[in-house]
């Protein structure tokens, strides 16, 4: 009689059903260590991580210039934006009286008492402010105090760091310039170019409350030089009898100057020299 084959024991299908085996076919497990791709290791790993700090610095560096120069280059705009609207104001002013205000206005005694700055107020939108000041008064008489110590953007250079009721907008008070002094002086009478004749300019060293009857001579004007500090890099703006507003290197020339000031000398300035 042959011999059955012989059954499997029940100790020996636990161990097919329970072995490793079994556990190395699950298709979610990890794959052997093994298997896996070897890594980036040594020197070439770290010279990676040094590659990509060194490009990211790069990329900052070329970006801060821009960053540090933008809110300058802003501030520049804001500066000639304010003086176009004083220029505009000083026009205005013109349109109603026929000249130009005086630098100053004086009492009987012949003291000065306000600044051509304020009786432009009311054509830079500062009615109420205008309204507030005793113009009988000095402008810094206690009945004025309020007004004089009010802050006035329009007569700030935003890069300027004077004291905020300050400005560095000032005229030149001379005899054959646009503000004599306590005179005033009419379009007509300037017979030089318009383009080519100061009204304001921007003296960042010789800044004064905007209320005070102190501007600028004709010798403050031909002393600025490089040295100067002036409102920004490489120079100043300045406000011209034609409401234009031009950057004036501080390289710019004594004579250009000197002929930027008059108003009948029969001058011209090249834009070559501006």
């Amino acid at each position: 009689m042959g011999m059955r084959k012989s059954e499997p024991s029940h100790g020996s299908f636990d161990h097919r059903l329970t072995g490793t085996d079994v556990m190395s076919e699950n298709p979610n497990s990890s794959p052997p260590a093994e298997s896996d791709p070897p890594q980036p290791r040594g020197a070439w790993g770290c010279l990676k991580w040094f590659l990509v700090a060194g490009i990211g610095l790069v990329l900052l560096a070329l970006l801060l210039p821009a960053r540090r120069s933008a809110p300058e280059a802003a501030r520049r705009t804001q500066c000639k934006n304010n003086l176009k609207q004083i220029g505009l104001a000083l026009h205005n002013y013109h349109n109603e009286y026929g000249t130009f205000p005086p630098a100053y206005t004086v009492d009987a005694q012949g003291n000065p008492l306000h600044s051509w700055r304020t009786l432009i107020l009311p054509y830079l939108d500062q009615l109420p402010l205008y309204n507030s000041i005793d113009l009988s008064r000095p402008w810094n008489d206690p009945v004025n105090a309020t007004a004089s110590e009010t802050s006035l953007p329009i007569y700030r250079c935003p890069s300027t760091r004077s004291p905020a009721n300050q400005t560095s907008f000032l005229v030149i008070v001379t005899a054959n310039g646009c503000f004599p002094g306590l005179a005033s002086r009419s379009l007509s009478s300037i017979t030089d170019d318009a383009s080519e004749t100061l009204m304001v300019l921007e003296v960042n060293d010789r800044s004064v409350p905007w209320m005070s009857p102190v501007d600028a001579d004709q010798d403050t004007v031909l002393e600025i030089g490089p040295d100067n500090r002036h409102g920004h890099l490489g120079g100043f703006h300045a406000l011209l009898c034609d409401g234009s507003v031009r950057f004036l290197s501080g390289n710019l020339r004594a004579a250009t100057r000197q002929a930027l000031i008059s108003i009948a000398d029969g001058d011209t300035v090249s834009d070559v020299e501006l």
